[in-house]
């Protein structure tokens, strides 16, 4: 590999009011290879990033550029330096259509008046959609497309711009494992043409199998860069989180109790073709498939997310109605949203009204909300799922990804839901918070709660579910028991073939 460092950053320091992001962090990037950038949420990773690109100033250290000590003011200046971001966050604008959002800041304009030629823009955004195996329009507006979908066109976006250095902060935390081999196909294309990839993930199996080096933060510090052929999981993760992991995934064996939750041949017009399945207390039932398969949009509609079209609903043996998500909190259904930044949690509001959003009833009296009893239901799940925070009164938007999690969590916990669906609950974020949210899930299977969780994710479905159901295209093609599973059948089932095991 060329030794050569395309980017340097020396002891980099960067304090927001009441908390110092990074400690005299150090990262050395090398012309043509791929540089996993790890470490837990609040780590610093992004605030590292952000400040490559101009988005937040260093207050003390070095950036060299091509061996030129640079300040980027903002990002275009960046990214007329060859450097692009994919953000763990989308940047879309929603209502504009794929190809505008491909060319963003770029627009492809004709030569003899400078108007945008939208028609070149959508012949260009098709030839590059193609390339990535996405059959999409490029006429198609964001807010019409799946979570993952919008996830690749962030991903396109940042490599057609021809940069010399691509940051790509969790480029796969909504994508599928055939896009994801798709992304990898294309980073080692991008390598082999000099481009240097700064890669973040939390996805471990993703950092061993792509990534050349290996640079670690904790806390904001730097604890520091190894080759990854050097390295094993267990001691990469104990670099992140100062601590080892005993177990991946902590499954509790649980007696299974009743039937708590039958849903009887629910559909949503051509989205989702008449499915049945139970779930039982104390149960963890997964739901695996492809994007766009309609597992999203089934929960949905069992929460009253969307009007279903057909099909029954049927809590401890009895048919319910269920038309909106009113009526689900009220039978005790809790849906986790996969975005939980747009419809899982107020980003403005503090811990104590997100915490307590749902259970606010219950902390009403005379038609008043006794803020004592707010503070005290916020600080009992803050401390029973080690929020990190430094006061109940902070905004979530503050927050790393992973406490967000915990928060939306928590709101529904508050709630005293009897049935929560998770929807990608560990979408984003670090080994150490999902750790945590694995083990909050068995504990909850252990009260009795019966819980299912839509993944991505394979390893953590077989991991943590007692049963595994899966959906393609609309439909139930398969139903797997555990412990023990047979990935490539449960892949067989999604990609369409019905085939069922016991």
């Amino acid at each position: 590999m060329n030794t050569t460092y395309i980017l340097e950053m020396e002891n980099i320091v960067k304090t927001f009011p009441g908390v110092q992001a990074l400690r005299g962090v150090e990262l050395k990037v090398a012309s043509g290879e791929i540089h996993a950038l790890m470490g837990e949420n609040g780590s610093g990773k992004s605030t590292l990033m952000k400040i490559v690109m101009g988005i937040y100033h260093r207050d003390n250290g070095i950036i060299r550029l091509y061996g030129k000590e640079e300040t980027f003011n903002n990002p275009a200046q960046a990214l007329e330096q060859g450097i692009a971001m994919i953000h763990q966050e989308f940047s879309s604008a929603m209502d504009m259509e794929i190809a505008e959002n491909i060319f963003m800041g770029r627009e492809i304009r004709k030569s003899l008046n400078f108007l945008v030629n939208i028609r070149e823009m959508r012949k260009q955004a098709g030839i590059l959609l193609t390339q990535f195996g996405l059959n999409l329009d490029p006429q198609t507006l964001m807010r019409d497309l799946s979570v993952g979908h919008r996830q690749l066109i962030e991903i396109i976006r940042a490599v057609s711009c021809n940069a010399k250095i691509i940051i790509m902060d969790e480029p796969t935390s909504a994508i599928t494992e055939n896009e994801v081999d798709v992304l990898f196909s294309h980073i080692q294309r991008l390598r082999s043409q000099g481009v240097s990839i700064i890669y973040i993930s939390h996805k471990m199996e993703e950092i061993f199998k792509i990534s050349d080096r290996v640079t670690v933060l904790r806390d904001g510090t730097y604890i520091g860069t190894k080759n990854t052929a050097d390295l094993d999981p267990g001691t990469l993760v104990k670099m992140m989180v100062g601590r080892e992991l005993s177990e991946v995934f902590p499954k509790k064996n649980v007696a299974l109790g009743k039937t708590i939750l039958k849903i009887k041949d629910i559909s949503l017009g051509s989205k989702v073709k008449p499915a049945s399945f139970e779930l039982r207390k104390g149960e963890i039932l997964g739901i695996a498939g492809l994007v766009g398969a309609g597992h999203t949009e089934l929960m949905e509609t069992i929460f009253g997310l969307r009007k279903k079209t057909g099909g029954t609903v049927e809590l401890n043996g009895k048919d319910v109605p269920i038309k909106c998500p009113g009526d689900a909190i009220r039978h005790g259904i809790a849906l986790i949203t996969e975005d939980r930044k747009c419809s899982g949690l107020n980003m403005v509001g503090t811990l104590g009204n997100n915490i307590t959003i749902v259970s606010i009833k219950q902390l009403t009296k005379f038609g008043l909300l006794n803020r004592e009893n707010e503070t005290r239901c916020a600080r009992e799940y803050i401390q029973k799922l080690k929020i990190k925070t430094s006061s109940i009164d902070a905004q979530v938007f503050s927050l790393s990804g992973g406490n967000q999690q915990k928060v939306v969590i928590s709101k529904w916990l508050a709630g005293n839901s009897d049935i929560i669906i998770m929807d990608n609950p560990t979408r984003g974020i670090d080994v150490g918070a999902k750790w945590d949210i694995y083990k909050l899930m068995g504990e909850l299977a252990e009260a009795g709660k019966a819980l299912i969780m839509i993944s991505a994710e394979m390893p953590e479905l077989i991991g943590m579910c007692d049963r595994i159901i899966v959906f393609s295209e609309g439909k139930l093609t398969g139903e797997f028991c555990g412990p023990h599973y047979s990935q490539e059948d449960i892949m067989w089932c999604a990609s369409g073939m019905e085939k069922k095991t016991g």
